[in-house]
């Protein structure tokens, strides 16, 4: 995938932001292309080799289409989780890790549905915070929205499906 100045891009870890430059570096010993992202919501500037933007998660961000899909996602029933703190924060690392949109928003619905329902230890709710970070800083992109409203839309969507599966459920 060719990215190019000004292309909104996610970076799987960090969440979106925008190619500022693209220029050859010559970096311990090498001359390579390299990307220079700004990742607006934590306000960080990172480095991606052009070689292996693909294998870093490196990726466009979604398109209409695609943000319909994950409103879904975040609206669904709480899927499947380990029982255990342990096991589920873990479980949910790995789910973020992939850098897939549809695996955060599944992350993010559940750690909002258990939040509503028991409450999250501290490592969960850190997790939490981050993923829905990561989450709205591509949604601001995608919805052209400012990141505070970017945010409020996600924590709006959130609260209203936690509270209508919890009513569902009684």
């Amino acid at each position: 995938m060719d990215f190019e100045i000004g292309d909104n891009v996610v970076y799987p870890h960090h969440g979106a932001g925008q190619v500022l430059k693209k220029e050859v570096k010559k970096m311990f010993g090498e001359e390579r292309e390299y990307l220079t992202i700004k990742i607006l919501h934590n306000d960080m500037t990172v480095m991606v080799p052009c070689e292996n933007a693909g294998i870093a998660g490196l990726r466009r961000v979604i398109d209409e289409e695609t943000v319909q899909k994950v409103l879904a996602v975040l609206q669904d029933e709480l899927s499947e989780m380990p029982k255990n703190w342990n096991r589920r924060f873990k479980h949910n690392r790995d789910k973020i890790k992939t850098g897939d949109i549809y695996e955060l928003a599944e992350v993010v619905r559940n750690l909002a549905i258990r939040e509503y329902d028991k409450g999250l230890s501290t490592g969960e709710k850190q997790m939490f915070t981050r993923a829905k970070k990561i989450l709205a800083s591509e949604l601001m992109y995608a919805l052209e929205k400012t990141e505070d409203d970017a945010e409020a839309y996600l924590d709006d969507l959130l609260t209203s499906s936690a509270e209508r599966l919890a009513a569902a459920a009684k």
